[in-house]
């Protein structure tokens, strides 16, 4: 829970019924297409740990706005999610979501260097990659097949024949096959990687950005893999080698005209604050206290320690380390926010509600504000509230419909009205979020018998009933 909220890690995410497929199959894809040369950082097994923070969230959609512009890709076509992994790594699973692990943000000094994996990931999307993927996984399976018909062949012929010799063979006609499909698709994705990496700079001299930050950021894979290199097969990688593919991007990179332009001063001071804010919330605190020691008194350093603060202290510290922000910047939202939340997980959510109203005065169009006040309205157990949390709560799913908190406290408001049903529909919606679908399933039909077919909340009911898992690649 909190202003950086993490998402249970065995479960994929938030999802209306209808986009549910779709989504759930590209979640099964996700690290497919990574900017790491490590392989993939994401591991499907066990689903994705997500973690969603509003300040972080719009700072990423306006990197990544004048990327799209320049791509002819519309804004609200993409999400960007967060991963709340600390390794450098970025991909995309479908063309509607880029997925950024945190520690991309935390390692990253300059907003280019952000803004160069992003523009690198949907150099993925506009050359339909995921799609061209699929066909190429195909040809890799059919390889893998021809491999092992042969092999398999050889095995029968040596058995009936007595021969050991002819039998091993065909297990190592069997390998081959295996190997010469993994090749196959390996060096596909290599070719992938290197379109995607030139259509990045091709975007950010569209912009008129330097690429800086992007070379920056391949510096940091060759240095890492410097000492490893000489025992690495290159064609046994998804990537190009780091340092080759620095050495491709640079000559190109540095006939720009805006190579020397500067770093924007707003998204900078931006950056900062929401890098001191992450590293706050996921490194240890004397990490945090070596990074922003008390000397330091800009005011990243003082949001990182009040985020420590509340992580560690008792609520009226943690409350006035917060105020101290609010009074250098009065009409920062987030400051509200994180005043709410603080009081909210310390136990007293009445008093969370003016901190959440006013982050939402000074960002009305904010849903996870509204989710916030929601939440906060409803925990104060006062059923004079009840009525404005359900209202306020429906608002922000509007806008955020992937929200589990956001399904699971609406559902709590409207069971506490006594509108029973309605509460089924969105405790149901709230678990299609969290992946189980078949409690989903269960609690929308409980749902349906006691609606009134046709209107809205029957209508949500029969999506879930009605939702049929997708077969995902490589399974039957």
């Amino acid at each position: 829970m909190g202003s950086f909220r993490s998402l249970d890690r065995n479960r994929p995410g938030s999802l209306p019924a209808r986009t549910l497929l779709r989504r759930s199959a590209a979640l099964a894809m996700a690290g497919v297409l990574a900017l790491t040369p490590m392989g993939t950082a994401a591991q499907a097994q066990g689903g994705i740990p997500l973690v969603r923070d509003a300040e972080t969230e719009a700072l990423m959609r306006d990197y990544a706005g004048p990327i799209f512009d320049a791509a002819g890709i519309a804004r609200q076509q993409v999400d960007i999610v967060l991963v709340n992994r600390n390794d450098f790594n970025a991909f995309v699973a479908d063309a509607r979501r880029i997925f950024i692990n945190v520690g991309v943000i935390t390692d990253a000094e300059t907003p280019g260097e952000v803004i160069g994996v992003l523009a690198h990931e949907t150099g993925h999307i506009t050359g339909n990659h995921l799609v061209r993927l699929r066909q190429a996984l195909a040809n890799a399976q059919i390889i893998a097949v021809i491999g092992a018909v042969l092999g398999a062949g050889a095995m029968a012929a040596g058995s009936s024949s007595g021969s050991s010799g002819i039998s091993q063979g065909g297990a190592g006609a069997l390998t081959a096959g295996a190997g010469l499909a993994q090749r196959s698709l390996l060096a596909y994705r290599r070719g992938e990687e290197s379109i995607a990496d030139r259509a990045a700079l091709t975007f950010l001299q569209k912009t008129r950005q330097s690429a800086r930050g992007k070379l920056k950021t391949f510096a940091r894979f060759a240095d890492q893999t410097l000492f490893s290199a000489q025992y690495t097969d290159p064609y046994a990688q998804s990537h190009p080698m780091p340092r080759e593919r620095l050495t491709q991007l640079e000559t190109v990179a540095r006939q720009s005209p805006y190579w020397d332009a500067p770093e924007d001063p707003r998204l900078q001071a931006r950056h900062d604050m929401v890098r001191a804010k992450l590293i706050a919330f996921t490194a240890h605190p004397n990490t945090v206290a070596r990074d922003y020691p008390r000397s330091d008194s800009s005011l990243p350093a003082e949001y990182a320690r009040a985020v420590v603060t509340m992580r560690t202290r008792s609520r009226k510290e943690a409350v006035e380390a917060i105020d101290k922000l609010i009074r250098r910047q009065p009409d920062n939202p987030y400051f509200h926010e994180l005043k709410g939340q603080a009081l909210l997980e310390s136990g007293n959510p009445k008093a969370a509600i003016a901190p959440f109203r006013q982050a939402l005065s000074l960002r009305p169009r904010e849903a996870q504000f509204q989710i916030w006040l929601g939440f906060a309205l409803v925990a104060a157990n006062d059923t004079s509230l009840l009525p404005e949390a359900e209202r306020i709560l429906k608002a922000g799913l509007q806008v955020d419909e992937n929200s589990p908190i956001g399904h699971s406290q609406l559902a709590i408001a409207l069971g506490r009205q006594g509108k029973t049903a309605e509460a089924d529909v969105a405790t149901a919606r709230g678990l299609m979020a969290r992946g189980d679908f078949e409690a989903a399933k269960r609690y929308a039909a409980r749902a349906q018998k006691n609606l009134k077919r046709g209107t809205p909340a029957w209508l949500q009911a029969d999506d879930i009933v009605s939702y049929k898992p997708p077969k995902l690649p490589g399974r039957s």
